[in-house]
């Protein structure tokens, strides 16, 4: 089975990475969904273990996988899991072809009530802005995320690539992100009674909250897998998205990285400020260590313009409501550019050999 083949490549790089000396606290484990294989997947878990200093493992899941042989397998290994739930209304679900793959909006909210105590932290993903989704809709998704039980949710605005945004047109519409900028106020109006913002878009439940895809302790990672990112030094990696070119690198003993991109230090300076925006943290101290100036003198065009709009409280560096808006606009552009790097890369790919 090509999923098989896949984790034993996989678990060949871990070796690697760790002869190379690398060494890893935290890991993320997303890009699809790992749990298809549990068995695989732990022996993959267990190796990093071995290997690396590991304290914290997250993983992302999608609602069907949330049954007991799974969690059975999952809990103690994994501290961190995340659920791709997008919404909690059927309407939206079936317009997504999501309620037959995955179970209904009672089915899906029911397993999470479930199964969040096995976990430190049982993360719920949700959307914002879908085309057909409104106000009401949205704050009913937010009361039954809050009821889920669930101690960290993500709420993403909608994110799309060129080829995400023709798809929801010819099935769900047109995205308005003229509306987008209330629905992130709802979002943070009703999340807050419960909840605590720790970033842009993530909230916790009684300090409970843990490493997600977007916002990490560290500036620098490593991405191991086909189709992965690592940023180090300054420098992007890009693994490749062929699978059989993936598992031919590695058989021969090479990483997978097939792309490599060295940003300057003005791009390095705008890519921290856009992580400490998002992780609603402006402290001065780590900019001059790491740059050698001052973040006002290497970023004065655009720290003259967040102070120009209003984005900081009066004389501090804490974020207005407006100024957290735009710290997921930016995210939300950034992102949006990756997943049509993403695009790009997989469409000169045949359909049997995407990652």
């Amino acid at each position: 089975m090509e999923a098989r083949n896949y984790f034993k490549s996989l678990r060949k790089e871990i070796n690697q990475a760790a002869n190379l000396g690398y060494r890893f606290e935290t890991v993320y484990i997303g890009g699809g969904t790992p749990t298809i294989l549990p068995d695989e997947l732990i022996r993959t878990i267990d190796l990093a273990k071995e290997l690396f200093p590991i304290r914290e493992v997250s993983c992302e899941t999608n609602p069907n996988h949330l049954t007991s042989p799974v969690i059975e397998l999952l809990k103690g290994r994994v501290q961190r899991l995340s659920v791709g739930v997008q919404s909690f209304n059927n309407r939206l679900l079936a317009q997504m072809e999501r309620c037959e793959k995955f179970g209904s909006a009672e089915e899906i909210q029911e397993r999470i009530r479930s199964f969040a105590p096995e976990f430190i932290c049982l993360n719920v993903d949700m959307i914002f802005n879908f085309p057909n989704q409104t106000e009401e809709i949205l704050r009913e998704d937010i009361l039954r995320v809050i009821d889920s039980g669930a101690q960290q949710v993500t709420y993403y605005p909608l994110m799309t690539s060129p080829t995400v945004a023709r798809s929801l047109a010819s099935s769900v519409g047109l995205v308005d992100y003229r509306r987008e900028r209330r629905f992130f106020e709802i979002v943070h109006e009703e999340m807050e009674k419960e909840f605590t913002a720790s970033a842009a878009w993530t909230f916790q439940r009684n300090g409970v909250g843990m490493i997600d895809e977007y916002i990490v302790n560290t500036r620098e990672y490593v991405g191991l897998g086909s189709g992965a990112f690592s940023y180090l030094d300054g420098t992007l990696y890009v693994n490749t998205f062929s699978l059989s070119e993936y598992k031919k690198l590695i058989s021969t003993d090479e990483m997978s990285v097939t792309k490599v991109q060295k940003y300057s230090r003005y791009a390095q300076m705008r890519y921290n400020l856009m992580m400490d925006l998002f992780g609603l943290e402006m402290a001065e101290d780590g900019f001059p260590s790491e740059f050698g100036i001052s973040r006002k003198r290497g970023l004065w065009l655009e720290m003259f313009f967040l102070n120009m709009v209003g984005a900081f409280e009066k004389d501090t560096c804490q974020l207005t409501p407006l100024g957290q808006y735009l710290s997921v606009v930016i995210m939300r552009e950034f992102f949006s550019g990756v997943n049509h790097l993403r695009d790009t890369a997989r469409s000169s790919i045949s359909p049997e050999g995407i990652a």
